[in-house]
């Protein structure tokens, strides 16, 4: 795969995109794991993905470093330990593109109540609440370990917080550290980090450093409300492709009822 032109052409503007939404704008990346799967198997893209995003997440936490909110990841994180657990468990038994459908559907419906519920068109903050942020974090670690779409979740939680911009990239920067960190040994335990793994993630690592250096230096730079306009956009389609992913499956699965 190291001398297939087709890989380069693919991984090459799928790590930027990566390298984009570890800089601050989460959901870039949507199209990225759809790319890479069409010149590798899901399994060894994910694997692929993981080295680079581990780089990513250093430069991405040390730019960050002085700008996130603790109380959120100390309500979130433990949460993400505990999906991160369970993506473990059943990574090789559950249906991922179920997994995708939900949380698609969750997404829409929440960018949905924000634009146009009762509570549309406010930007009062709302508080920290431990068993949302639990949930939300359980999620997001899960959906992150066995299908790479942990934003998604994480940002129904931290999206109503109204964060200043800065403090939500580097708390999200952090929180996507620790799970990524999360994820080194179950994916060595499933056979996923192979040496060939390993050189095709050095050979992407240029383009995704300098597409997260482009992402922290954007977000520096837009308003406050654009800023959250971009991210409440993103998720929305980012949510919008997870349920077109999963239709396939669940529409099978409704068949079988």
């Amino acid at each position: 795969m190291l001398t297939d032109p087709w890989f380069y052409l693919v991984a090459i503007p799928a790590v930027a995109l990566f390298g984009l939404s570890k800089g601050g704008f989460a959901g870039a990346s949507l199209p990225a794991m759809p790319l890479l799967a069409m010149v590798m198997p899901p399994l060894m893209a994910a694997a692929i993905v993981l080295p680079v995003l581990l780089v990513q997440d250093v430069l991405t936490v040390y730019a960050f470093r002085k700008t996130f909110d603790r109380k959120m990841l100390a309500l979130m994180l433990p949460g993400a330990a505990l999906g991160s657990l369970f993506g473990y468990l059943t990574a090789t038994s559950i249906d991922a593109d179920q997994i995708r459908f939900a949380v698609g559907v969750l997404g829409l419906s929440f960018c949905l109540n924000a634009w146009f519920g009762s509570g549309g068109g406010t930007v009062e903050p709302k508080p920290h609440d431990v068993a949302s942020a639990g949930l939300w974090g359980t999620v997001s670690g899960f959906t992150s370990f066995v299908v790479h779409a942990g934003g998604a979740p994480f940002n129904i939680y931290a999206l109503p917080r109204r964060l200043p911009k800065e403090t939500l990239a580097g708390t999200s920067a952090v929180f996507f550290a620790a799970v990524n960190a999360m994820k080194i040994l179950p994916y060595s335990m499933l056979g996923q980090l192979t040496a060939e793994v390993a050189m095709l993630s050095a050979v992407l690592l240029p383009a995704a450093i300098a597409a997260n250096a482009a992402g922290i230096y954007l977000v520096r730079r837009v308003s406050m409300a654009l800023f959250y306009r971009i991210l409440y956009a993103l998720l929305f389609l980012l949510s919008l492709k997870l349920v077109v992913d999963g239709l396939p499956s669940v529409g099978r699965l409704l068949q079988l009822v």
